[in-house]
């Protein structure tokens, strides 16, 4: 519950920070993502926009523009910079667009992905996590991303079809929802593999109906939670 409290009010913090944020986050843009391949030009700006310390709790706000995954509460992680701007760059967003994520955790992604596209749908499973990061999305106006509680397994059919969906967890397979959810022309990036060990980051586009899968990278997610079946 210590780390429900400080998640749900870290943002009233931020007048009080005494590390200069913004330097902090140019000097990751510059050597954690464009030293190593990051080009996309819109990735690039949300990830100078989005202040990612405002997505984890307190203690460890210090260490928000390290190249690390840091613990949000509910066994729950937020990915490393580079693994955000990678996922997100991979899918080649515009502002048109209409995203489905799967696994909100802290918001950061989502509010990533709201700096580039038109409307961002992000499901969470663990109810008080997707409740505390709604109020922090709504304090930081970001009018353009729904937070939905539910089994991300099953997708969103009522907004379906999406452009593109990102899925942050990792399941063992690649969920048939979703796929059928993606509009025709679409992407998907998911982490795929087993819930102990190395998950294989996969980028799907949707052709006529048929997948075309490629492998990316060796990646480490959360495992994908779904409600008892």
């Amino acid at each position: 519950m210590m780390i429900l409290v400080l998640l749900c009010t870290y943002t009233l913090l931020q007048s009080n920070a005494p590390q200069d944020y913004k330097q902090l986050r140019e000097k990751m843009v510059i050597e954690q993502l464009e030293a190593r391949g990051i080009h996309h030009d819109a990735t690039l700006q949300a990830m100078r926009q989005v202040e990612r310390h405002l997505f984890v709790p307190s203690p460890y706000q210090s260490y928000a523009y390290e190249d690390r995954p840091l613990p949000i509460g509910f066994r729950q992680t937020i990915s490393q910079p580079f693994i955000v701007a990678s996922m997100t760059q991979m899918l080649d967003l515009s502002k048109d667009d209409r995203v489905l994520e799967i696994g909100t955790g802290s918001g950061y992604q989502a509010a990533v992905l709201a700096e580039i596209v038109a409307q961002v749908y992000t499901i969470e499973i663990v109810k008080e996590l997707a409740e505390c990061t709604k109020k922090l999305l709504h304090q930081l106006n970001y009018n353009n991303i729904e937070v939905v509680i539910g089994d991300g397994y099953q997708g969103l059919r009522s907004a379906a079809p999406f452009d593109a969906i990102i899925v942050t967890a990792a399941p063992e397979k690649i969920p048939e929802p979703l796929v059928e959810q993606l509009k025709d022309g679409g992407k998907m990036i998911i982490p795929i593999g087993p819930t102990k060990g190395m998950q294989t980051l996969k980028l799907l586009k949707k052709k006529k109906g048929k997948l075309v899968v490629q492998d990316l990278m060796h990646v480490r997610f959360v495992p994908f939670t779904r409600k008892n079946r």
